[in-house]
């Protein structure tokens, strides 16, 4: 526990001197989401009807501008072989940079996606179901983050190969976290669609941090 917060600190107080990058995906996703209801009929039952897909194309696609440097600012500085190197457990470690991930990334997309969802009119009665899918959504794309950025962490250019790994990973996300909007925003039962979500989520925070630690641990070798 004590490495993990360790790390914890120390990811995030990276993260943050780096704020220009924080705000990038995030600003994507807010631009792309406005846009759509400018650019299409003002009719609110249209709006309504395409809103949460829109919604979740545009998280997922945000998702991917902030993968590249999840490992490789750690690579490039040498830091990343003392810590394959230290004592403590690499799992724990990755966990811990993956948890700091979802912080910079995940908590302002959670903050700012019902407000947007607003622009399309969704009930408000769905924007609960709405929150959880994204809750659940994001710790997923962040530990698919993290495997793709392990599997390419020495490569050049690594990001555009994430964008192609995490993509077909992502669709599973991308099809619950629709589903259970459209059945909250149609009346129906949403709770299939988030149960799926859950399970997904358990499995990946798991299983996911043994993986990408496995694939740094053979990338930096």
């Amino acid at each position: 526990m004590h490495i993990f917060l360790l790390i914890l600190k120390r990811d995030l107080r990276l993260a943050f001197r780096r704020w220009n990058e924080l705000a990038t995906s995030l600003l994507f996703f807010i631009i792309i989401a406005s846009l759509f209801p400018l650019a299409s009929s003002p009719e609110i039952s249209q709006l309504r009807d395409y809103g949460g897909a829109v919604l979740w194309i545009s998280a997922l696609l945000s998702s991917l501008l902030a993968l590249d440097g999840l490992f490789r600012t750690d690579a490039e500085d040498g830091s990343m072989e003392q810590l394959v190197l230290s004592p403590a457990p690499l799992g724990v470690i990755v966990l811990a940079k993956i948890t700091a991930h979802w912080i910079v990334s995940g908590v302002p997309l959670l903050l700012v996606a019902p407000l947007l969802a607003l622009s399309f009119y969704l009930p408000l009665e769905a924007l609960p179901v709405f929150i959880a899918a994204i809750a659940l959504a994001t710790p997923i794309l962040s530990v698919l983050a993290a495997i793709g950025a392990a599997l390419t962490v020495t490569l050049r250019g690594g990001g555009a190969i994430i964008g192609l790994l995490m993509l077909p990973m992502m669709v599973p996300v991308l099809v619950f976290g629709t589903w259970a909007t459209e059945a909250a925003v149609q009346g129906d039962n949403p709770n299939g669609a988030l149960l799926l979500l859950a399970s997904l989520a358990i499995l990946s925070v798991s299983l996911g941090p043994l993986a990408a630690a496995g694939a740094v641990k053979v990338a930096m070798e």
